[in-house]
């Protein structure tokens, strides 16, 4: 296997601190209903575009998607450096890792790369795949196809917490890795079909030994 492609959020990044607290900040300013960290949490990880209007009950074009968007983002843009951490082991787990190394993320590429610099990670990785800062929505399925191509091969495994990171494995023919210690639970993984599913980052360089 020539190339290992991780997810960002709930993989690398513990980003639940950041997420909450820059939603909490978006409800506040737009004098929306606060929710509970429970029912906030499951919308850690998809495209907003797709999470928010089913987190509000409204249409995707509805104008308080991009407003909720924005505000978050308002927040989020400075706060995730500081708010965001990895998980213990992941560090070590790259060390390992013989395979060049990409990101796949939903997360805007311009908050992803700065993201992975202040983990420590940004060297490790030959490609960061993310979406615009636009509100269209790109597909993990999009994402992880645009780095593959940046990396030109298909000898590739993916490594996700949610449905979505299977799901975009599958539709450009390769593997997922499903990894139960971010957001997603391993009824989920299952249910999407996940090929392997593992429970903490030191497994990682068992199952990608060459």
């Amino acid at each position: 296997m020539e190339a290992v492609i991780f997810d960002l959020d709930g993989v690398l990044a513990d980003s639940r601190v950041a997420f909450l607290n820059s939603v909490r900040y978006a409800f506040d300013v737009l004098g929306l209903e606060l929710r509970s960290d429970e029912e906030l949490l499951p919308y850690l990880g998809p495209p907003f575009v797709v999470g928010f209007p089913e987190l509000l009950g409204v249409d995707p074009q509805a104008p308080i998607v991009a407003q909720l968007i924005d505000r978050y983002r308002e927040r989020y843009r400075t706060a995730s450096l500081s708010e965001t951490s990895t998980y213990p082991g992941m560090p070590e787990a790259l060390a390992q890792l013989p395979q060049r190394l990409g990101v796949a993320t939903s997360k805007p590429r311009e908050f992803a790369e700065p993201l992975i610099t202040a983990l420590g990670f940004r060297d490790r990785f030959e490609v960061v795949a993310g979406p615009t800062l636009d509100h269209d929505a790109e597909t993990k399925a999009q994402t992880l196809r645009r780095a593959l191509q940046a990396l030109e091969t298909t000898d590739a495994i993916m490594v996700g917490d949610r449905r979505f990171d299977v799901e975009g494995a599958h539709a450009n023919g390769i593997e997922c890795i499903g990894v139960t210690w971010g957001f997603g639970t391993r009824e989920e993984l299952e249910l999407a079909g996940a090929d392997r599913i593992i429970d903490d980052p030191s497994e990682l360089p068992v199952q990608l030994a060459p």
